[in-house]
């Protein structure tokens, strides 16, 4: 198997997904580790937490736009 080329974090082209990404990374304290050497260098408990709390924020973020359009009340 070939090695993964190691792709530097654009900090000015994000996408949503990713600035959620780095702002989970953030409230972990993990964002300068992120930043330094990139997404891999993360531990699998690291990696599963972001993953998990950015699953649950899309969650929620879906369920709030439903209740919105339900109740007709714009966000």
């Amino acid at each position: 198997m070939g090695k993964k080329k190691e792709k530097p974090i654009d900090l000015e082209n994000l996408t949503p997904e990713e600035e959620l990404k780095l702002e989970i990374a953030a409230e972990i304290g993990v964002y300068d580790k992120v930043l330094s050497g990139g997404w891999r260098v993360l531990s699998a408990k690291e990696s599963g937490r972001i993953g998990g709390l950015l699953s649950r924020r899309k969650r929620s973020r879906e369920h709030e736009d439903e209740k919105g359009r339900d109740t007709g009340v714009d966000h």
